[in-house]
């Protein structure tokens, strides 16, 4: 009874986390819409059979993740882990920052960054307001914003998306199941504020755990973040995916989660690479970001909103490329992948 109660109560948070990213998204859409101007790209009716797949894949998403941790992959106080009072406090900020926000996307400015940023030190992909976000990535005051703003994207459903790279990784260390958890070391690329880290550390929490990220601002943010937990900080640091500055064969397993659909292509392949080289021969690399059109062609008119409202320069490349592939050519074996909602998530160990 205790299991049933529990599960109502997560599958009525989820609801209320879904319609309050809906209403958002459906009030800030129609405004933007109106302040556009003429001939900029406006988003396309979702089909009702569309909008069928898409609730019923919301359900097999809440499904599994409530089966996961029932099984104990991690622990089911997890499912109600978030920063409310937090995220509650800075939703009048998000409404704040939206002018700007549309302002960008009217002018199709997409270099509106802070002007003491040292852009020496970044690749030029990297120095774009990605989402029409207000200074980037390059600043403690998007970082701030950002996590409640990815909630909303997604409905409430970005961490339960997240937490599907932990069942693999599980899986995928059992290749080192003759060492001491504190030895295992895994390797979170392009962490941002530590959301995955966290998702990683409940069902890790002895293993020895980092997160890289290009952002200082994000790093900050998820060491704030992290550090409010009773337990041991993850080591944070601050390089650039495509070279990580890690030793080779250091790492037992790495994810990396949302990063791909930012890179142009010469990039995602140079990360890719660069995971194959952090890992022991054995260890697991679970990548998870956007569904495709080759896995999921009935949400295409989704993937196709996504780019039109969002400034996202790689995503069109991204949703057609063959991930499979880039793994092979990097050097993985034992390739698959699953589909849960709109993201997709791979899985690839080194021989």
């Amino acid at each position: 009874m205790a299991d049933a109660v529990t599960k109502l109560a997560y599958e009525a948070l989820q609801q209320g986390k879904s319609l309050v990213g809906v209403a958002h998204k459906e009030i800030s859409t129609r405004l933007m819409e109106l302040v556009a101007p003429d001939g900029a790209p406006k988003t396309l009716p979702i089909p009702p059979e569309m909008l069928r797949g898409l609730q019923a894949s919301h359900k097999a998403l809440l499904d599994v993740d409530w089966q996961e941790a029932e099984a104990g992959l991690y622990p089911t106080s997890l499912l109600f882990d978030a920063p409310w009072g937090d995220w509650a406090a800075r939703y009048p900020l998000v409404w704040l920052d939206m002018p700007s926000t549309w302002a960008r996307r009217s002018e199709r400015n997409v270099r509106d960054l802070p002007t003491n940023v040292e852009q020496e030190n970044y690749p030029d992909y990297y120095l774009q307001n990605f989402h029409h976000q207000t200074d980037g990535y390059l600043s403690d005051h998007s970082a701030s914003l950002y996590d409640l703003q990815v909630e909303i994207l997604f409905n409430g459903t970005a961490d339960p998306m997240r937490r599907r790279v932990i069942k693999p990784l599980l899986q995928g260390l059992r290749a080192f199941e003759g060492r001491p958890a504190s030895a295992l070391r895994v390797l979170d690329v392009a962490t941002g504020t530590g959301r995955t880290l966290h998702q990683l550390r409940a069902a890790l929490p002895k293993a020895q755990l980092c997160g890289l990220d290009l952002s200082s601002s994000y790093l900050r943010q998820a060491n704030r973040w992290l550090s409010q937990r009773p337990t041991e900080l993850p080591q944070l640091v601050q390089g650039n995916a495509e070279a990580m500055p890690f030793a080779e064969g250091s790492m037992q397993g790495v994810t990396c989660v949302f990063l791909m659909h930012e890179l142009p292509a010469e990039a995602r392949q140079a990360v890719i690479n660069d995971c194959f080289r952090v890992l022991e021969p054995g260890g697991v690399l679970v990548l998870a970001d956007s569904v495709q059109l080759a896995d999921s062609p009935q949400f295409e008119v989704a993937m196709d909103n996504f780019r039109r409202v969002f400034h996202e320069p790689y995503y069109r490349d991204y949703i057609a490329d063959d991930i499979d592939a880039r793994l092979s050519a990097a050097g993985f074996s034992g390739i698959r992948a699953q589909s849960h909602l709109m993201t997709r998530v791979w899985t690839a160990t080194k021989p």
